[in-house]
C-alpha cells in the first residue's frame, strides 16, 4: 500500500538552530496528513464535534531518515493501515520530492473514543465498512 495523503512545503518557522526541520514539527506534518485520512473514514473533526467519537493516539514510533530544510516540499504517503474493533495501526512516509529520498516515517496506535464518556468504544459498522473498503481497494 503507498497511497499519496498530501504535500508540504516546510516553512521557515518549522525549522531551528541547525538549519532543518525541528523534530517536533515532523509529527506535526504526519498529524495534518493523518487528518485527512480520518475525514476520508468519518472520524476527523467533524465527527468528533457531531458524533462525539474521535480518535486518540495512543503510540508512536518517529524515525528521521535524512533532513529537510526550509522550502523543500515533501510528500506524505500512507504505506500501512488496518483496524481491529477499537484499535487504528498505521505507517506513514514522508518523501523529500526533489530527491525522492525518504525523510521521515511515523508509526502509530490510535484508539476509538466515545468523547462523551471518554472511553474506548468500538467503530460503529458504518466506519468498520469505511475502512474496510478502503483497504480492499488498496491491497497490493
Amino acid at each position: 500500500m503507498t497511497i499519496h495523503v498530501s504535500n508540504q512545503i516546510i516553512n521557515k518557522e518549522w525549522t531551528d538552530y541547525n538549519n532543518h526541520l525541528n523534530m517536533a514539527y515532523y509529527v506535526l506534518i504526519f498529524d495534518k496528513a493523518w487528518e485527512v485520512m480520518l475525514e476520508k473514514f468519518q472520524m476527523g473533526e467533524k465527527s468528533a464535534k457531531t458524533t462525539k467519537r474521535s480518535t486518540m493516539v495512543v503510540e508512536t514510533h518517529t524515525t528521521y531518515n535524512n533532513e529537510v530544510k526550509e522550502g523543500d516540499e515533501v510528500e506524505i504517503v500512507l504505506t500501512y493501515f488496518d483496524h481491529d474493533k477499537k484499535r487504528l495501526h498505521y505507517k506513514l512516509e514522508m518523501i523529500e520530492k526533489e530527491t525522492n529520498k525518504l525523510s521521515s516515517t511515523i508509526e502509530m496506535l490510535s484508539l476509538h473514543v466515545d468523547l462523551s464518556k471518554r472511553k474506548v468504544a468500538e467503530f460503529d459498522e458504518e466506519r468498520t465498512k469505511l475502512m474496510d473498503a478502503f483497504i480492499g481497494e488498496n491491497k497490493q
